[in-house]
């Protein structure tokens, strides 16, 4: 009988504690489905990268380029602007792009290139004194297809590096594309433009305790002004009138001449600068061909900086001497400009109603 009691506890025991182990377990489901349920998460995004090992700012648009590109001389190159030689290669390479007149109306053009690997830039065409002087404020080596009288006396005057194409070092830094029609067919190379320079043992970092054209924002800045420049149009003559249109999403200013999108020929794309700065200089006629002078050598004058969709009066001062250009804006303070590509024209004073703001 005790035998049987004694079973009979231990049956009901076993099933107690299997119903209590039963819920446990339905407990722990229970738990368990709660806790794994999918929960929305945000995936870490990467941190920029602030550290920019290996590069330094550029002197000339104050974006972060690699230290060697940023240390190194930059190349002032001469650029053919006429229709029949347009749209140039590798134009849009350049950092900083020049814009003047010379003889019979026509605009030539001075890329200053630091940042650059093109392997077909131009075509490249002569070079006028005014833009000797120019180059030699960036402490550049300038390259050039041929030169006026001029040209040669500036480039004595002042010492500056040069790579000719009508010397011995022609052939190394320039080619001929048989293609295209003389002297429209000229063009330097990036391979070609440093093994001149080697051969020339010229100096390939910027000269000690060179000052900087700009004065450099932060951040995007929209100056404060009341004119405003979504386009800005310079008719430097009849048939030269280049455009610049502001585009809001781009914040850039795209460039158009000959009635349609100034493009780079190797790549397709327009030309866009973020800065212009068009500046008022005298100029006259020198000689019965019809060069022109640009009084710089120690000179001063007014002009407009553009950025953002509007555009502010400038002052500018020139010492060759020197090699400064110097910009100020209404408060005579040096400008401050925002950071990327800018292009400059330098335009006659006694045409400053040909330069329009829309």
């Amino acid at each position: 009988m005790r035998k049987i009691f004694a079973i009979a506890l231990l049956t009901i025991l076993t099933v107690s504690f299997a119903g209590c182990s039963n819920k446990d377990d339905e407990k722990e489901k229970v738990i368990t489905k709660v806790t794994e349920t999918p929960v929305a998460t945000v995936a870490p995004t990467e941190a920029p990268d602030t550290t920019h090992d290996g590069m330094e700012r550029s002197k000339l648009t104050n974006e972060w380029i690699a230290a060697d590109k940023a240390n190194a001389r930059p190349y002032a190159i001469m650029l053919s602007n006429i229709k029949a030689a347009s749209p140039q290669s590798g134009i849009s390479q350049a950092s900083i792009l020049y814009e003047c007149l010379v003889e019979g109306g026509i605009t030539r053009m001075m890329g200053i290139f630091e940042d650059f690997d093109a392997e077909r830039i131009g075509s490249v065409r002569s070079a006028r004194h005014y833009y000797v002087s120019l180059a030699d404020e960036y402490d550049a080596i300038i390259c050039h297809y041929g030169q006026s009288k001029y040209t040669e006396a500036k480039l004595d005057e002042l010492g500056v590096d040069n790579l000719s194409g009508l010397t011995s070092i022609g052939t190394t830094v320039f080619y001929r594309d048989k293609n295209i029609k003389s002297p429209h067919n000229a063009f330097a190379s990036y391979d070609g433009i440093m093994k001149g320079t080697k051969k020339l043992d010229y100096r390939t970092e910027y000269r000690k305790n060179l000052d900087s054209h700009y004065k450099f924002y932060e951040e995007d800045t929209v100056p404060e002004s009341s004119i405003n420049a979504d386009k800005v149009t310079l008719q430097f003559s009849k048939s030269y009138s280049p455009e610049f249109v502001y585009d809001t999403k781009t914040t850039l200013y795209a460039r158009s001449q000959f009635g349609e999108p100034h493009v780079d020929a190797t790549t397709g794309e327009q030309l866009t600068f973020k800065n212009l700065i068009i500046q008022f200089v005298k100029e006259s006629t020198m000689d019965s061909v019809g060069r022109q002078d640009m009084e710089l050598s120690d000179a001063k004058g007014t002009g407009y900086y553009v950025s953002d969709g509007k555009a502010i009066k400038i002052t500018w001062k020139k010492n060759e001497k020197d090699k400064t250009m110097s910009y100020y804006n209404e408060a005579g303070e040096q400008l401050t400009v925002n950071t990327g590509k800018t292009y400059i024209a330098l335009f006659p004073d006694n045409k400053t109603d040909q330069v329009t703001f829309q």
